[in-house]
C-alpha cells in the first residue's frame, strides 16, 4: 500500500479545510500508523472493512489515544477516501473523567520569583497569569501584547479561534524589563538562534523551575484553579480559557478545595 500517498492527500484535505497545524500533524501520523499496520492486509484502503478499523482503533492504549484514531480515520475515510459510511456503526468510547492536575498557588508564584533567568520568569508568569496554553505562549507576538488597553491579544489558538485575555501591571512591567535585555524582533520570546521560542524549551524550564514531575500544562488548570478560589465568575475564566462550553470550565470547581475547606468533618 502507498501510505505516503495517502498521507499526503490527507494532509492536502485538512489544509483545505483550515485544520490547525497541530492537528493535520497528529492526524496524519495516527493515519500513516494505520496504513502501515494495514500494508500487506490490504492494497488500498476502501479495502479494509468496518470491522478491522473497529479492532484497529481499540488497539490504543489509552482512551484518549482510541478517540484520537477514530477522529484522524473518520475524517480521513470522509475526505480523502470518500466512504464516509463506514463509520456508522463505530461510536467514541466513553472518556475518562479525570480530573485536573493543579500546583498550589502560593508554591507556584514562590518559585517563580526564585527565578534568576529573567526570560524564564516572564514565560512562566504570563503563562501562569492567564492560563496560556503552551503553544499559545511560544507563539505571542509582541504585537499582541497591548499595553494600553491592558490585554493580550492570543491569535489563531486550539480550533483557530482568537480570544482576548487581561494583562496585569506586574506582567507588563516584567515584559518590559525582558524586552530591554533580549530584544526580540518578531514574536515575543526569541530563541537563541531562531527567531521564536520552542515548545520543547517551554516545558525544559517549567521542569527546571517548577516541578520535574509534570508538565507545563499543569499551569494552565493551576491558574484556573486559583482565579476560581479568589472569587472570580465562571463565565469570566471559560473566556479567559477560550472554553466553547461552561461544562468545560466547571472541571475546575472539582478541583477547588474553597468550599471543602469550610465542611466541618464529623471527627
Amino acid at each position: 500500500m502507498n501510505f505516503g500517498k495517502y498521507v499526503n492527500e490527507f494532509t492536502k484535505d485538512l489544509e483545505f479545510k483550515n485544520y490547525s497545524k497541530n492537528t493535520i500533524e497528529n492526524y496524519a501520523s495516527q493515519v500513516k500508523l494505520f496504513l502501515v499496520d494495514f500494508t500487506g492486509i490490504a492494497t488500498k484502503p476502501s479495502e479494509v472493512n468496518q470491522q478491522q478499523i473497529k479492532e484497529w482503533i481499540m488497539q490504543a492504549k489509552t482512551t484518549n489515544t482510541c478517540k484520537q484514531r477514530m477522529s484522524a480515520l473518520k475524517l480521513f475515510y470522509k475526505y480523502t477516501i470518500k466512504q464516509p459510511r463506514k463509520f456508522r456503526g463505530i461510536e467514541y468510547p466513553r472518556s475518562e473523567k479525570h480530573l485536573p492536575q493543579v500546583i498550589d498557588k502560593d508554591l507556584i508564584i514562590k518559585r517563580i520569583n526564585q527565578i534568576k533567568n529573567i526570560k524564564h520568569k516572564a514565560i512562566l508568569s504570563l503563562a501562569f497569569s492567564v492560563g496560556l496554553r503552551v503553544s499559545e505562549v511560544v507563539n505571542l507576538k509582541i504585537e499582541d501584547i497591548d499595553s494600553t488597553r491592558m490585554i493580550i491579544h492570543i491569535k489563531n489558538a486550539k480550533g483557530r479561534k482568537d480570544r482576548i485575555v487581561p494583562l496585569s501591571m506586574n506582567i507588563l512591567n516584567l515584559l518590559r524589563a525582558y524586552f530591554k535585555i533580549h530584544r526580540p524582533k518578531v514574536y515575543l520570546f526569541n530563541g537563541q538562534t531562531s527567531l521564536k521560542y520552542s515548545v520543547t524549551s517551554c516545558q525544559k524550564i517549567f521542569k527546571q523551575h517548577i516541578d520535574k514531575k509534570s508538565h507545563f500544562h499543569i499551569l494552565r488548570h493551576s491558574s484556573f484553579t486559583a482565579l476560581l478560589e479568589t472569587g472570580t465568575d465562571l463565565r469570566i475564566i471559560q473566556k479567559i480559557a477560550g472554553h466553547a462550553s461552561s461544562k468545560t470550565t466547571e472541571i475546575y470547581t472539582h478541583v477547588t478545595n474553597k468550599s471543602l475547606s469550610k465542611v466541618t468533618l464529623p471527627i
